[in-house]
């Protein structure tokens, strides 16, 4: 088996962040089925219960079952891969597999910034001119901000893939537990130039664009809290808690995954390599359900008439 080949020879890769871990892997692999098992029911009810119910079809719940959908879609870009991963004792991947899973997990991450930024102004509407949400933040204009970030994170990252598939490899082993962009762009031999330049100004906007909502928000939210009475910041912080709260937990799991891929983990414990590039496609899904189901109670209410 030649491991240092092209991709034009060899049509898959081998991840190397795989233990030896004998018969462990079963107690791992029955781990894993439950986490992803919770979340695809915790995310599923919460889309039947707000997709089944007029009284939730209003904007704000809205964004959150296209952010529930959103974590369907990348939890699903990982864990039956995971688990496959998890009993075999080859840990290889085909390269077209491969690629779709990079599109997968990026665009799901994309998906996800994008969706709590526009979240967060809608956010701030309700709590700037609550008279006059209805009339600013649509039903119709929230479909549309929906349609929009889940097209324009496709359409970017697919000319993403487009030029890094062209690539020649000069190596086929990815140093990790599923396919990741950075780390196939780092097994090029060929000039990566224009992949390099598209993907810092992909990156820059994806990240400037969503973050300059949700700076605008905040700032008029908080001037808001303390220009306002009692009750006006009472409401500010029930409803934008669970939004923070995901906000906050997204922005570290992105950042445990920058480091676990783009700097040398050598000295660091398997275990904690494997958590924090793990971390954001695990933690995320599994929260956001939580925190909004528990938060909200027209949501508890009606869940609890669906299913009790």
């Amino acid at each position: 088996m030649v491991l240092n080949s092209t991709l034009s020879t060899s049509s898959y890769f081998i991840l190397g962040g795989y233990l030896q871990v004998g018969n462990l892997r079963y107690v791992y692999f029955m781990l894993t089925a439950f986490l992803y098992v919770v979340m695809v029911v915790l995310n599923t009810s919460l889309i039947v219960v707000i997709c089944m119910n007029r009284s939730l079809h209003e904007p704000m719940y809205m964004f959150l079952c296209s952010l529930f959908v959103n974590e369907l879609y990348g939890s699903s870009g990982l864990f039956p891969f995971l688990l496959t991963q998890i009993l075999s004792d080859i840990h290889t991947v085909s390269a077209s597999f491969c690629f779709l899973q990079i599109f997968c997990l990026h665009t799901y991450g994309n998906v996800e910034f994008t969706n709590l930024a526009v979240m967060s102004y809608d956010r701030y509407l309700a709590i700037r001119c609550p008279l006059q949400y209805n009339t600013r933040m649509t039903f119709n204009k929230a479909v549309i901000f929906i349609c929009v970030l889940w097209l324009l994170s496709f359409v970017k990252f697919l000319i993403t893939l487009s030029l890094n598939i062209r690539l020649s490899l000069c190596g086929n082993i990815i140093n990790s537990l599923y396919c990741q962009n950075y780390l196939v762009v780092k097994l090029a031999c060929s000039d990566t130039k224009v992949s390099n330049i598209y993907g810092l100004f992909a990156t820059a906007f994806s990240i400037s664009v969503p973050l300059l909502p949700i700076l605008f928000s905040y700032m008029k939210i908080l001037k808001i809290c303390f220009s306002g009475s009692k009750q006006t910041r009472q409401k500010a912080v029930s409803t934008c808690t669970p939004h923070l709260v995901s906000l906050l937990n997204f922005t570290c799991g992105c950042c445990f995954q920058i480091v676990q891929s783009r700097f040398d983990m050598t000295s660091v414990p398997s275990v904690l390599q494997i958590i924090l590039a793990l971390y954001f496609l695990i933690i995320q899904p599994l929260l956001n359900p939580v925190m909004y189901g528990l938060q909200m109670s027209k949501i508890r209410k009606i869940y609890k008439h669906l299913f009790c």
